[in-house]
């Protein structure tokens, strides 16, 4: 019986495992998923995740729990070797090992894309993994605790500053969503002003969210100027030591929470772990049919999708004649490469991936948002459900939707649950305070020890 291997759970590997279940036959092949976590995270909801609107498990899908013909391999790929049909999985605990295929899919997803910025990588938080946002969402609880019992001054400005780095949409969900956040956090802080808590975002370039025209962009940032929140385009980060933002400006923010959002690359783990074809920008060279690979060339038994990979955009809509990393086009692909799998086990050609952009739509804060289609745009309350109804639908799995709905249900009529769970980062401290531990021994007194010496002779 063939052999699939994939490499990586996330949107593109779970769906390319939950449609082949659908689409092979009873022991037409055996699927295997490889991945160090056992779920796929839906990253859309990511930034209401960090404003306390969804539950956050209720954003991540189980593996075991939905792919139920699939072997869950809990692990990191850390080499391929396709000339020999060979990968390497490295779980947690335990030995490396050989895992053998005759069909591998590689989707193993994007890391966040930094800089050797001074003080970034001890200071600042990603927004990619559930952990992420959750860490987020705690810590701003946690700062609004400290801040309040402090009088006004420097710390406590520190503590109720937040900056995002990046204002693409992940970076403007974010941001905007925690600022919304913020502000409804403010009747449980009698002490805290709406004046003393500071929103910026940093953005290199001269605009906000490519993904949507100027005239859209240039309204997020006049709402978001309107809800006292500040960002401040064609500026660079310099530095982020202690805590403390230098800009290209010459200005500093000195900041307990920094977010950065600015960008994204190949999973450089399993890239640079292969012996598969890359292109210049470290993904994973693939065909149009999502064959690894070139028009040319074709790398037998061996595909890849998402953000992994760098697939022709055959709409003529993307960067660079490729798909852009994003939600939209990595399902997509993992259903197409699933049927394409399924017709070249029987012996049938694969189609082309073609995917035209339906629009964007982003969440900035509750009951407020943005959509844009073509020409079409639409802003606010209206926005706000598009970007609810459509990313509800999406969702993989009516279990998952319904905890979503019902979760935004019940936050409709109950508010946001504001309690921070940052403590389960320690979760034995009581428990090792109060413990009864055993005494150290005495020493030894002097007078003993020449008592004892006496009687040895």
């Amino acid at each position: 019986m063939p052999k699939i291997l994939i490499v990586g759970g996330g949107y593109a590997g779970f769906y390319t495992a939950w449609k082949l279940e659908k689409t092979l036959r009873k022991g037409e092949a055996e699927v295997t998923i490889v991945d160090p976590l056992p779920y796929m995270t839906y990253q859309p909801f990511l930034p209401e995740v960090a404003a306390g609107s969804i539950e956050a498990r209720h954003s991540v899908v189980s593996l075991r729990r939905h792919l139920k013909r699939t072997r869950i391999l809990t692990g990191k790929i850390t080499g391929i070797d396709h000339a020999n049909r060979s990968a390497t999985v490295t779980p947690d605990v335990g030995e490396p090992f050989t895992e053998t295929y005759d069909q591998i899919v590689v989707t193993a997803g994007a890391v966040s894309r930094t800089f050797p910025i001074p003080g970034i990588a001890d200071n600042a938080i990603g927004l990619k993994t559930i952990e992420e946002a959750v860490a987020i969402r705690d810590q701003l609880l946690d700062n609004f605790d400290k801040a309040a019992m402090l009088p006004a001054g420097p710390e406590r400005d520190r503590l109720l500053t937040v900056v995002v780095v990046g204002g693409g949409f992940a970076g403007i969900e974010v941001f905007a969503e925690l600022r919304s956040f913020a502000s409804s956090l403010l009747g449980k802080y009698p002490n805290i002003t709406f004046e003393d808590t500071h929103f910026h975002l940093i953005e290199a370039m001269g605009r906000i969210m490519p993904e949507v025209s100027l005239p859209t962009s240039e309204w997020v940032l006049k709402d978001l100027a309107k809800r006292g929140a500040h960002v401040h385009l064609d500026t660079q980060v310099k530095g982020a030591i202690d805590g403390n933002v230098e800009l290209s400006t010459g200005e500093t923010l000195p900041s307990d929470l920094i977010i950065w959002t600015a960008g994204v690359m190949a999973n450089p783990t399993v890239v640079r772990g292969s012996d598969l074809p890359v292109e210049e920008r470290g993904r994973i060279r693939t065909r149009a049919d999502l064959r690894v690979g070139t028009d040319e060339e074709i790398v037998e038994g061996a595909w890849a999708a998402g953000d992994v990979s760098a697939v022709p955009d055959l709409s003529g809509g993307g960067v660079g004649g490729m798909c852009v990393p994003n939600a939209q086009h990595a399902v997509r692909q993992g259903k197409l490469l699933a049927k394409n799998i399924t017709a070249v086990l029987r012996g049938e050609e694969p189609k082309e991936y073609f995917h035209k952009n339906l629009g964007a739509v982003a969440g900035l804060g509750l009951y407020n948002g943005v959509f844009q289609s073509g020409k079409i745009a639409l802003k606010g309350f209206v926005a706000w459900l598009a970007h609810r109804g459509y990313h509800g639908l999406a969702m993989p799995t009516w279990e998952r939707k319904f905890r979503v709905l019902w979760g935004w249900w019940n936050n409709l009529w109950l508010g946001r649950d504001i309690v921070s769970l940052s403590s389960v980062q320690n979760p034995r401290y009581v428990f090792e305070e109060f413990a009864a531990r055993p005494r150290p021994a005495e020493p030894e007194k002097k007078g003993d020890a020449d008592t004892e010496k006496a009687a040895a002779r």
